[in-house]
C-alpha cells in the first residue's frame, strides 16, 4: 500500500501519466482547467496556456473541439490550431478531456439533432475528429456532449418523431384508471431521447477509439434532474461529470449557501454515478459580466471552499471553466482563472494551495470514499413534472406555488442535517437500492414530494418492514404519477403512515405548529391527520411502527417554513430526531452549527473531514466517535486554533482535519 502511494505521488508531482487511464480510482484527485482554443490565438498564446497549467501543478485540462474552427468551406478539415494545443499539452504533461462540439451558434451547444440529416452530419464530424486525435498521447477522454439538459423540452424533428413512435410502441399498455389521468409521455420520452443521443455518441466514438475514457457533464442539476437517467448512462460512460457554476446554477440559493449547494450538487452526481468515478468537470473560475443568472466573481476563499467541498464529496477531479478567457462572440473576457495580463488570479493561487496540500498527503487522498451517513433524501421526477403542470404561472405570493418547491424543501432538509454534521445522500427514487435484506440504520426522507407513483408504494413498505425509518413531510403523496389525488378514496399509504389526511387547510405564508412540545414554523398548508385507530382524533404528526421499522409523518410543509423563517427551530427538531444517528457518525457537531458545511471521507487509517465556516468567527465543538484519536490539521487557509475536539476559525475559512483511528 505504501508503495502505491509513493508511485502515485511520484507521477503526480513529475507530471508523468504512465497508467493514467487504468489508475482512475486509486489516484490523487486531479485539478485542472479548460483551455479555450479559438482562431486568432498565436502559437505562443497556446504554449503559454499549458505552461501556466504546468506551473500551477494542474495535470489535466478540457478543450472544446469546435468543428466551426476546423471545417473549411469545401468540407475538408484544418486541425492545425488544435494539433498545436494537443502537442503543447503533451510537452507540459497535461492530459486532455476533449469535448465533441459540432457546428452550432449557441454558447453551450445544441442538445438534440435537428433532423436525421443533421445526425448524419454529426456522425461524419465525430468520425473525422476521433480518427485524427486518437493518436495524440495527450488525449485522455472524450466528453460526448457539453451539458445535456434543456429544462424540459426537445427539438421536434423527423428523427425525434421516428424515435418517439418506436419508444411508444415499447411502453407497457396501462389499464384505464378510475379517473381521467395525465400521462407524462412527453417528459418520459425526452428523458429517453437524451440517453439515446448520448449512447449514440458513445457508439460513434467507440467504433474508432474503443479503449478511451468516455465522459459527460450535466448541468443545472437542481432543475434538470428529471431529464437524467443516470443508471442507464453508466452502461456507456467511464466517468460521470457535472457543471456547477453558482452564477448559472445556484440561483435558488443565497450566496452564503453556495458552498452548501456545491456539496449537494456533487452528492447528487455521486449518487447518479453509482460505482463510476465522478468529476466536477466545470467549476466557475472567474468573473461573469453579462452571462450567468447572477453577476459574480468567486473570491479566493470561495474557490478554496468549493474545491475542498468537492473533494470531500469524493470527486476524482475538478476542471475549472476556464483557465483563459475567450476573446469574442459569447462570454468574451469572462470566467478566467488568470488575469488579462496572464498572471495568476487570487483564485488560481488559492487552487494551487489546495493542489499542493493534496499532493503533500498522498497517504490520505489516493484512496478515498465519501462516508455514507445512513440518511437519504429521495425525490421523484413526477413531483417535478406535476409541480410544473399544476402551477398557474406568474410570481405567486407563496413559495410552495412558485415552482421547484420539492427540491427547495429537500435542500432545507439537507442544510438542517448539515448543521448537525450529517451529510445526507440525495437521489431520484430510481437510483436507490430497494433490494436489501435489511435497512436497519437507514433513514429515508420524503420532503414535499407531491407525487409518489404507484410503483413505489410497495418498495416503501418493504423498506420500513425491513427495519428502515421513513420520514414523510409536506404535501408528500398528494398525487400519484397521473396527477390523481390519492389522499381521497382510500389513501394507499394509510397503513404505512398510520393514518390519512382529512384535508389541507391554507393558513398563511408562515404560521406556528406545535409538534410534540416544540413549535415549528410551517408554510401555507396544515395537513390534518385522521388516526386509523382513533378516527375522531385529529392530529398534525403521526408516528407509526410498521414491521421492523417506523415512520414519522408531518403532512405540513415544515421545511419550506424553515426556508422563510429563522430556520433554527427546524434545525433543533432535526437534531433531536437524528440524535441516535449522530452518535454513529465518525465526526459530527456537538451542537447544531448553522452556516457550517461538513463533509467526511473514509481514508486509510481513519477519516478526513472538510469543514467550511460560512458564518461568523467562532469556536466549533466536534463530537468524534470514541474510537477516534485527536484530530490533526491537514489544511487551514487562515489562522486556526485546534485544541482537543474544538476548533476556532473565522468566517469564510476552510479547515481540513484527519481523525486517526485509535490503535487497539
Amino acid at each position: 500500500m505504501t508503495g502505491m502511494f509513493r508511485t502515485c505521488r511520484g507521477w503526480m508531482v513529475a507530471g508523468l501519466f504512465v497508467g493514467f487511464a487504468v489508475c482512475v480510482q486509486a489516484q490523487l484527485p486531479q485539478i485542472g482547467a479548460q483551455v479555450f482554443i479559438e482562431p486568432g490565438q498565436t502559437p505562443e498564446d497556446v504554449e503559454q496556456w499549458f505552461q501556466i497549467l504546468e506551473e500551477n501543478k494542474m495535470p489535466v485540462c478540457r478543450i472544446r473541439m469546435f468543428e466551426a474552427h476546423m471545417r473549411r468551406a469545401d468540407g475538408s478539415y484544418d486541425f492545425s490550431l488544435y494539433d498545436a494545443a494537443f502537442r503543447a499539452a503533451e510537452r507540459h504533461h497535461v492530459k486532455v478531456f476533449a469535448t465533441l462540439f459540432p457546428i452550432d451558434d449557441t454558447v453551450g451547444g445544441f442538445k438534440y439533432p435537428r433532423s436525421k440529416q443533421h445526425l448524419a452530419e454529426i456522425a461524419a464530424y465525430v468520425k473525422t475528429l476521433v480518427a485524427h486525435f486518437r493518436e495524440f498521447p495527450a488525449l485522455y477522454a472524450w466528453v460526448l456532449q457539453n451539458e445535456p439538459g434543456t429544462g424540459g423540452s426537445y427539438t421536434e424533428s423527423d428523427l425525434a418523431k421516428e424515435l418517439r413512435a418506436t419508444w411508444k410502441a415499447q411502453q407497457p399498455v396501462e389499464k384505464p384508471g378510475r379517473f381521467r389521468e395525465t400521462h407524462f409521455d412527453y417528459e418520459e420520452f425526452q428523458r429517453y431521447y437524451t440517453t439515446w443521443f448520448l449512447n449514440w455518441y458513445a457508439e460513434q466514438v467507440k467504433a474508432l477509439d474503443p479503449n478511451r475514457q468516455l465522459h459527460v457533464n450535466n448541468h443545472a442539476i437542481f432543475s434538470n434532474l428529471p431529464e437524467y437517467d443516470f443508471p442507464k448512462w453508466r452502461n456507456f460512460l467511464s466517468t460521470l461529470g457535472a457543471s456547477a457554476h453558482p452564477s448559472w446554477h445556484f440561483t435558488m440559493f443565497r450566496r452564503d449557501q453556495y458552498t452548501l449547494a456545491m456539496a449537494a450538487n456533487n452528492d447528487i452526481i455521486r449518487a447518479g454515478a453509482g460505482s463510476l468515478p465522478f468529476w466536477l468537470t466545470e467549476l466557475q473560475g472567474g468573473n461573469n459580466l453579462y452571462s450567468g443568472g447572477r453577476a459574480m466573481c468567486p473570491t479566493a476563499e470561495e474557490t478554496t471552499q468549493w474545491l475542498w467541498t468537492t473533494l470531500g464529496c469524493g470527486a476524482k477531479g475538478v476542471i475549472f471553466w476556464s483557465l483563459n478567457q475567450r476573446a469574442t462572440i459569447d462570454e468574451p473576457g469572462e470566467w478566467g482563472l488568470i488575469t488579462f495580463q496572464r498572471k495568476a488570479s487570487d483564485r488560481l493561487l488559492a487552487a494551487r494551495t489546495v493542489i499542493e496540500s493534496v499532493q503533500a498527503h498522498p497517504e490520505l487522498f489516493t484512496t478515498t470514499h465519501h462516508h455514507a451517513s445512513g440518511v437519504t433524501l429521495l425525490v421523484t421526477r413526477e413531483s417535478f413534472w406535476t409541480d410544473k403542470k399544476q402551477r398557474l404561472g406568474g410570481n405567486d405570493a407563496f413559495e410552495a406555488r412558485r415552482g421547484n418547491a420539492g427540491m427547495k424543501s429537500t435542500m432545507a432538509w439537507y442544510e438542517a442535517l448539515m448543521c448537525c454534521g450529517i451529510s445526507a445522500e440525495i437521489m431520484e427514487m430510481d437510483w436507490f437500492d430497494w433490494n436489501k435484506v435489511s435497512y436497519r440504520g437507514q433513514t429515508i426522507v420524503l420532503s414535499h414530494q407531491i407525487s409518489i407513483p404507484e410503483r413505489w408504494w410497495k418498495p416503501l413498505e418493504r423498506f420500513v418492514e425491513r427495519g428502515g425509518r421513513l420520514i414523510v413531510e409536506g404535501v408528500t403523496g398528494y398525487f400519484d404519477e397521473h396527477q390523481v389525488c390519492i389522499m381521497q378514496n382510500d389513501f394507499p399509504l394509510k397503513k404505512l403512515l398510520g393514518g390519512e389526511v382529512s384535508e389541507f387547510k391554507a393558513l398563511d405564508a408562515i404560521f406556528p405548529l406545535e409538534i410534540e412540545e416544540q413549535t415549528l414554523q410551517v408554510h401555507l398548508w396544515r395537513g390534518e391527520i385522521v388516526d386509523v385507530q382513533e378516527p375522531g382524533n385529529v392530529r398534525y404528526i403521526q408516528r407509526n411502527t410498521f414491521g421492523a421499522g417506523e415512520t414519522l409523518w408531518i403532512p405540513s410543509p415544515i421545511a419550506l417554513g424553515a426556508l422563510q423563517s429563522s430556520g433554527l427551530p427546524f434545525v433543533l427538531f432535526v437534531d433531536r430526531e437524528f440524535a441516535a444517528l449522530k452518535a454513529e457518525q465518525p465526526v459530527c457537531f456537538k451542537t447544531p452549527e448553522p452556516l457550517m458545511v461538513l463533509k467526511t471521507l473514509d481514508v486509510p487509517g481513519g477519516y478526513v473531514t472538510v469543514v467550511v465556516n460560512k458564518g461568523k468567527k467562532r469556536k466549533v465543538n466536534f463530537k468524534p466517535r470514541s474510537d477516534l484519536a485527536e484530530a490533526q490539521i491537514v489544511f487551514a487557509d487562515k489562522q486556526v486554533h485546534l485544541k482537543g475536539n474544538s476548533a476556532a476559525f473565522g468566517a469564510e475559512e476552510t479547515l481540513v482535519l484527519f481523525w486517526p483511528k485509535r490503535v487497539q
